[in-house]
């Protein structure tokens, strides 16, 4: 059985219980003996492994794989598109070696800082002013069910040589003792400028709405650690399915439309502004695949899945 097949779990090193990641210490707490570890400590030690014992093709056609926890002995079961999960029988943390490593490993995590708990209310402040809103969207049933899930993102450095031009006018008025008159001019006006942009972030997970992604930016990028696989530990997490080239489209997008807004922004004065033109030289500079934090939740409500985040 090669390595890239198993799945690592975390055990504390004193007792051998299952330990997290807890975001309010920064640490890695066993709940049973109480001990608490830093990453360079829990590197001192081995992560026990659970063999992948079996794959195949669930019945929508969705590939699968099987892993045996080595905890309990029950079956870990995951899509082709996990990368940590856990055991729902014991709780134990089960790392998807394989789907962090080569072309799958990232370079940078930025850890969870918050809990369920915090999670939970936050979003139970959406009913809020909203006394029409479905029940099912505030059952303590449904919003238990809200999961702090590591996405896979691209972030893009770039820079970009924009030109943009505009019909713009400038509007007077003024009256006398028979009429009132309107003067109307009419300028051409251009603005360029290189625009540099850094860590562009899209979602490299198919599964998620990109709208969705983007409207729960920005990500405090100071709080970004070199990855290591122990910080998965009591999260679920994904590897990207959208490649970096197919992810860069997205990014492209926005660094459109940003120039756009911020060289038409600097026309100032006018009565209207109209963009006539607009011609981008977009260089990509770096590109660097992380895994950002995002508590989860997804509610089905007449026949169909509403999605927050």
């Amino acid at each position: 059985m090669e390595k890239g097949n198993r799945a690592l779990d975390h055990k504390c090193p004193a007792c051998r219980a299952v330990i997290e990641y807890k975001p309010k210490l920064g640490k890695w707490k066993c709940d049973y003996c109480g001990n608490e570890y830093v990453l360079e400590e829990l590197q001192k030690f081995n992560n026990a492994s659970s063999e992948k014992v079996n794959e195949g093709v669930l019945g929508d056609d969705t590939l699968y794989d099987s892993y045996r926890c080595k905890n309990c002995g029950a079956e870990i079961v995951t899509d082709e598109h996990t990368a940590s999960t856990f055991c729902v029988y014991c709780g134990n943390t089960a790392i998807l070696k394989s789907k962090l490593s080569g072309k799958f490993a990232p370079t940078k995590i930025i850890p969870f800082k918050t809990v369920k708990e915090d999670a939970v209310k936050a979003f139970k402040k959406i009913k809020r002013g909203r006394p029409l809103i479905p029940k099912d969207f505030i059952s303590e049933k449904n919003i238990e069910k809200i999961r702090g899930l590591y996405v896979p993102f691209w972030l893009y450095d770039c820079d970009n040589k924009a030109d943009l031009t505009a019909k713009c006018t400038k509007v007077t008025h003024w009256s006398d003792f028979s009429y009132h008159y309107t003067k109307t001019d009419t300028y051409n006006v251009s603005r360029n400028g290189n625009l540099n942009f850094v860590k562009i972030p899209t979602d490299g997970s198919s599964r998620f709405d990109n709208t969705i992604m983007n409207a729960i930016e920005p990500f405090d990028y100071n709080e970004f650690k070199d990855f290591n696989m122990s910080y998965l530990s009591g999260y679920i997490s994904e590897k990207f399915d959208v490649d970096k080239d197919k992810s860069y489209e997205n990014a492209l997008t926005r660094i459109k439309d940003d120039s756009k807004k911020f060289l038409l922004d600097s026309i100032v004065g006018y009565t209207t502004k109209t963009v006539t033109s607009v011609v981008n030289d977009i260089k990509l500079i770096n590109t660097d695949y992380v895994l950002l934090p995002v508590w989860v939740l997804n509610i089905k409500y007449r026949d169909a899945i509403y999605h927050f985040a």
